[in-house]
């Protein structure tokens, strides 16, 4: 097994030391006699330990049908390593693990414990799973759903990483005031989670995201950002998010090339849109587009209301929006497809309202 090797000696799972023998017979009976999200640890602990170069893992399917692919494992390795350099989080890091680990967020916390040798608790990914325990942790990654039912114990945690969906006004503000050091990650399976961070909190805030160790980008003629990530990636990443590209180094999202609006010549960002509605909203909702003679696209607000009423204030919700965002008809879902992650499948949606016209 020639990734053994890669099992630091001071890795620990729940407290307790584990040479790759020992884990792999762990892993086992896991998936014979854990709760669900053990079992899928099990499963993975146990492609990790096996003598194949590569693990296959799913990507979410928010941006499109999800799919599996191969990452090598030594790729996965390059990655873990460079989060301990960019976080600077050494041998002996306490850690926690509240993600599922069938996706690939999960099984990087564990990749990561494993080679950099962490100190890892492990528990079930409930949306408060930092409230059960007295345990600090220097690091710790969540989706913004535990967060926000999290605020109360994040001075139980050192540095906070965030992924996983869109982090509200709301929440942001709310970050604000927390001693925690957090930071929203840009990243996708393609590219082994991040390679790139931004501060959400603090006097080192900002809206730009900074790449981690050995990546660079650019942008292809879409204004679409091209990563170069050759320690986690052979072939370059062309995704269909549009940037502001500061340095190679640097950027700032504007959204998903898919999702643009142009309304009366303007280019609109939903996402932009979405984060400035969200402190108002206590509805899933997402903002789109549908044909105008007279704008060409006209924006509109599509809402998860199971009895089909608006429950809205517009005039108090819109105050943030320019006069192009304001959305100029609301529409109501009774309940939204959403991936296995609980992302809203936001083209899916846009194709159903579609067809009802």
């Amino acid at each position: 097994m020639e990734f053994i090797s890669n099992i630091h000696p001071s890795f620990k799972l729940n407290g307790q030391n584990f040479n790759a023998f020992d884990l792999y017979e762990f892993a086992k009976e896991l998936e014979k006699t854990g709760e669900h999200f053990e079992i899928q640890i099990g499963k993975f602990l146990m492609q990790w330990l096996d003598e194949t170069d590569s693990v296959l893992v799913k990507t979410s399917g928010s941006s499109g049908t999800p799919k599996e692919i191969q990452l090598s494992k030594q790729q996965m390795i390059n990655s873990a390593k460079a989060t301990g350099i960019f976080f600077k989080l050494p041998e002996k890091t306490t850690a926690l693990l509240c993600l599922p680990a069938n996706y690939i967020a999960g099984k990087m916390m564990l990749i990561r414990a494993m080679v950099l040798g962490w100190n890892l608790h492990v528990v079930a990914p409930q949306k408060d799973a930092i409230t059960q325990y007295d345990n600090k942790y220097d690091f710790v990654a969540m989706v913004p759903y535990q967060v926000h039912h999290s605020l109360k114990s994040l001075d139980k945690i050192r540095k906070l990483i965030i992924g996983g969906g869109a982090i509200s006004d709301k929440l942001t503000k709310e970050l604000q005031d927390v001693n925690t050091e957090v930071f929203a990650t840009y990243g996708m399976t393609e590219t082994i989670t991040h390679i790139a961070v931004r501060r959400i909190n603090g006097l080192a805030k900002s809206n730009e995201y900074t790449a981690l160790p050995n990546v660079k980008f650019s942008l292809d003629e879409r204004a679409c950002l091209v990563i170069k990530a050759p320690d986690v990636s052979k072939e370059k990443v062309v995704t269909n998010d549009m940037v502001q590209l500061n340095s190679p180094t640097t950027f700032e999202y504007l959204g998903r090339i898919d999702n643009v609006i142009i309304s009366g010549g303007i280019k609109l960002f939903p996402e932009q849109m979405e984060i400035k509605l969200s402190p108002f909203m206590n509805l899933p909702f997402i903002v789109a587009s549908e044909k105008d003679e007279t704008l060409g696209e006209r924006v509109v607000l599509i809402l998860e209301s199971e009895s089909g009423d608006v429950p809205l204030n517009i005039s108090e919700v819109f105050q943030n929006l320019s006069s192009y965002e304001r959305p100029k008809k609301i529409y109501t879902f009774s309940k939204f497809p959403i991936t296995e992650t609980g992302k809203i499948k936001r083209s899916e949606v846009i194709q159903i309202l579609e067809n009802k016209k």
